[in-house]
């Protein structure tokens, strides 16, 4: 079954506490991604991942005939664009369900690198300034919620998380006059996988010197650095 990724999906198709309802697993037009009732996504990770290794099995047939800079580009069109796709959906899974991306990431180092099959990559990702999956989920979440912060998101994106200064409920603390937001509390595991719980989480874990820029380029630029220096570390 094909439905609206939680990216990108009306408010009432990702309601925290009722994630497993059916209403969220409403049939929409093809993104792209497969959902199974469970919400494991491991369906739609494991179609990835077969996608994934085809190219770079195609590609090792050619790569002595490319630099390593050609390959590098043609790993990033065929290879990270199907692992960056839609990957906030991922976010809260375990690291063991979203560890095929990061063996297709690694193959696709070694591919570039020409390293042997049980050679370290860590060297190579360095080198190319690819950040590993986890940071390329976070990245995604941070951008999401970064058009959201200066008004730039859909409204339904916009509706799913409240700002910490927006709540009237409670007395005034330091992080009402920060650029936080709340998290809603979840019954469900599934619902720290929805935007409302992971974009806030993952937003609120930024230095305030990045939640204040405002010019998206230079945000993206810094915030990959933040990212893969967190990554290395």
């Amino acid at each position: 079954m094909f439905v609206y990724p939680l990216e990108f999906c009306p408010k009432r198709f990702c309601p925290v506490d009722n994630i497993v309802s059916s209403s969220f697993l409403a049939p929409g037009p093809d993104p792209g991604v497969t959902l199974d009732s469970a919400l494991s996504m491991q369906n739609h990770i494991s179609k990835v991942t077969q996608t994934c290794f085809y190219h770079i099995r195609r590609l090792k047939q050619v790569r002595k005939l490319l630099g390593p800079d050609i390959a590098a580009k043609f790993v990033v069109s065929l290879v990270f664009s199907r692992l960056d796709y839609c990957n906030a959906i991922l976010a809260g899974l375990p690291r063991s369900t979203i560890a095929p991306f990061q063996r297709v990431q690694n193959a696709a180092a070694r591919l570039v690198a020409r390293l042997g099959p049980y050679d370290h990559v860590s060297a190579t990702l360095k080198d190319r300034h690819w950040l590993p999956i986890e940071q390329r989920i976070v990245l995604k979440l941070c951008v999401l919620m970064h058009h959201v912060h200066i008004g730039l998101a859909p409204s339904y994106l916009r509706e799913c998380v409240t700002a910490s200064a927006d709540v009237t409920s409670r007395p005034r603390l330091r992080s009402t006059s920060s650029q936080r937001y709340e998290r809603p509390r979840t019954r469900l595991k599934f619902g720290d996988c929805s935007f409302s719980s992971a974009g806030p989480r993952a937003w609120n874990s930024l230095p305030s010197s990045l939640q204040e820029l405002t010019d998206s380029k230079t945000f993206k630029r810094k915030l990959k650095t933040f990212l893969f220096q967190q990554a290395c570390n």
